[in-house]
């Protein structure tokens, strides 16, 4: 019989990025959670230093000044603590190519092999509702239950802790047995089950 161990080899880093509001946005915020084994892990979280001041509309959405960034590291600062975070772990964001575009920018040379999207996925598994945002599948589901109260929406330790306990509740829906990674990525991407590799046969639990 397979055991547990098998079934959750991949390793998963769940992120969510904070910017300035610039055009394009510079980051002034990180979160990422690994999951590791089924387990949730805890966020390891950065405040970035911009080039470029916050706008004041993006401030009123994740209550980040400038001042408090002024002794924060700059991207370079961190690069080598995000890569180990990130490298060689399925990416996972809720609008992926949001997250994806800004990291990008900072760190033109990641590329992740898999991305799992968490709005694509809920759209897929979870048809007819009427908001897919985070906010309202956080609200749906009960995923903010027991997180400390210094934790909010709009700031990327709170939304990246959300956005893991949403892939594991889309990953283990009722009623159905809990989801590969071939199946998780094959949702993202819109398209039924295809062949897969020893890895992607895994379970998230």
């Amino acid at each position: 019989m397979e055991q547990p161990t098998d079934r959750t080899a991949v390793d998963y880093a769940v992120d969510d990025v904070e910017g300035d509001g610039q055009r394009p946005p510079d980051l002034v915020e990180i979160s990422i959670v690994a999951i590791k084994g089924g387990l949730v892990g805890q966020p390891r979280s950065w405040l970035v230093r911009p080039p470029r001041p916050i706008t004041p509309m993006v401030q009123r959405f994740h209550k980040i000044t400038d001042d408090q960034l002024v002794n924060a590291p700059t991207v370079a600062g961190i690069e080598a603590e995000l890569r180990q975070a990130l490298n060689n772990k399925v990416f996972v964001a809720h609008n992926a190519s949001v997250d994806l575009g800004v990291l990008g920018r900072e760190m033109p040379d990641l590329e992740p092999a898999r991305v799992v999207d968490t709005l694509k996925l809920a759209r897929r598994l979870l048809p007819g509702r009427d908001s897919y945002k985070l906010g309202a599948l956080v609200d749906a589901f009960g995923l903010a239950r027991g997180l400390p109260t210094d934790l909010v929406p709009h700031r990327a330790t709170y939304d990246a802790l959300v956005c893991a306990r949403l892939l594991s509740h889309l990953a283990t829906l009722p009623g159905r047995q809990p989801l590969t990674l071939a199946e998780l990525l094959d949702a993202t991407a819109g398209k039924a089950a295809t062949g897969t590799t020893a890895d992607e046969a895994a379970t998230l639990f």
